[in-house]
């Protein structure tokens, strides 16, 4: 994949395939060079033998095909740009996906619209689906919770309902904006 953002989304709709209730994404870029991105799930989770094959291509639990390329492109992707993947599973309890990759290499995929990606995410997931987005930056945070957008607007209105998806990715962009503001770097000769 060339952007960051679709491997978060295929992780993602992983998640919800595996029943997830709660997903929580992360990405942040500390200033020191790594940038890191966390899906987390609260959905069936991985046996420990799934769990040691989930990263090899000719794995997955999709019925309709025999290969699996989200988990092992993200890996690749990560190792790459100098970095690694993570992956944390129990049964019953759920799945954290942890990607790592150097900002600076060379091989570094972009991160691509997730402004966009978590909109599609929220305005595709079922009603039973909480999401929490975060993004930190040296320059900021920014962090959108579902339960937070339906305790304003009550449950008799939709997330996917068009007015609202538009809102909601004019806020992720804006939000997106502030975390993207560049900071003056200390290690910068005069």
């Amino acid at each position: 994949m060339k952007e960051l953002s679709l491997n978060i989304l295929d992780v993602s709709q992983n998640s919800i395939s595996a029943g997830a209730t709660a997903l929580d994404i992360t990405v942040t870029s500390s200033g020191d060079g790594i940038l890191t991105i966390t899906v987390a799930d609260n959905g069936c989770g991985m046996s420990p033998e799934f769990l040691a094959r989930c990263t090899d291509p000719f794995t997955t639990t999709r019925s309709t095909r025999k290969v699996g390329l989200g988990l092992p492109l993200l890996r690749l992707a990560a190792e790459q740009a100098g970095g690694n993947l993570d992956i944390n599973s129990q049964l019953g309890k759920g799945t954290v996906v942890t990607a790592r990759f150097r900002e600076d290499h060379i091989d570094c995929p972009p991160l691509g619209d997730l402004a966009g990606t978590i909109s599609i995410l929220i305005q595709g997931a079922p009603d039973t689906l909480e999401i929490v987005y975060t993004h930190r930056t040296p320059a900021g945070m920014f962090r959108l919770d579902t339960r937070e957008l339906r305790k304003i607007l009550g449950r008799d209105i939709p997330l996917s309902s068009p007015e609202v998806s538009a809102w909601i990715r004019d806020y992720l962009a804006e939000g997106e904006q502030i975390t993207m503001m560049s900071t003056p770097k200390t290690d910068e000769k005069d």
